[in-house]
């Protein structure tokens, strides 16, 4: 039998008519701003299913820039989040688009660094707030957020997953999800662990330096009300 906690019943604190348009939509804007880790220039949402039919009229636009600038979705100011991005000099668009066989509220981030990157990910509103992350820079992934998260592109090579596991282990640092995909043997594939401790720069700086790593991404969870 599912277990329900006390956000599933109540739903999260939140601005907006919808948990799944406005405070779901935040938590991913607010991901994909965090993963994209730049000073940001442009994003373009690709708006799938019913978040490209009812995304001004939910408050969805307005929700996924907020998370963009960093807001929580209890944040008054997520209101005026269009407007805010104008004043950053954020350029912002949205466009409908078919993503295929994916949840119906699901979005694609294609974001455009000040310092040149560009860097997308897509991710869906699975209700009641809650998120989910399917992919990062063209790779598969699946995360919720909900942990401190770490995200290693690597060769795909013997031995990689264990340099990694052992060394969150001398560290302390106990793994609660973890899984691995590729697309072919032998080329790239992607690490995601979900810890239950944040990972300290340090051990990053030391997952970086393995050998055939090719980029690491963390993400450190923000509680409801911190900035």
């Amino acid at each position: 039998m599912k277990k329900y906690g006390v956000f599933d019943v109540l739903g999260p604190i939140m601005i907006g008519p919808s948990s799944s348009h406005t405070a779901g939509a935040a938590r991913l804007g607010k991901i994909f701003g965090v993963m994209a880790g730049e000073d940001i220039e442009k994003v373009e949402f690709l708006l799938h299913g019913s978040f490209g039919k009812t995304y001004r009229g939910h408050g969805t636009d307005r929700a996924l820039v907020a998370g963009i600038l960093g807001m929580e979705p209890s944040d008054e100011r997520l209101r005026d989040a269009l407007e805010i991005a104008k004043e950053r000099n954020i350029d912002i668009i949205f466009t409908e688009k078919d993503l295929g066989d994916v949840h119906p509220n699901t979005v694609k981030a294609l974001i455009g660094c000040r310092g040149g990157r560009q860097f997308t990910a897509q991710g869906s509103s699975i209700g009641g707030g809650s998120i989910i992350i399917t992919e990062v820079d063209g790779e598969e992934v699946e995360f919720t957020g909900a942990y401190p998260t770490l995200i290693i592109s690597h060769k795909d090579i013997p031995g990689q997953v264990s340099k990694v596991t052992t060394l969150l282990y001398t560290q302390g640092i106990n793994i609660a999800y973890m899984k691995v995909f590729r697309h072919h043997r032998g080329d790239t594939a992607t690490m995601v662990f979900e810890t239950d401790d944040n990972i300290p720069q340090a051990v990053l700086d030391c997952i970086t330096g393995i050998m055939d790593v090719k980029s690491v991404t963390y993400i450190s969870p923000v509680k409801e009300g911190e900035a």
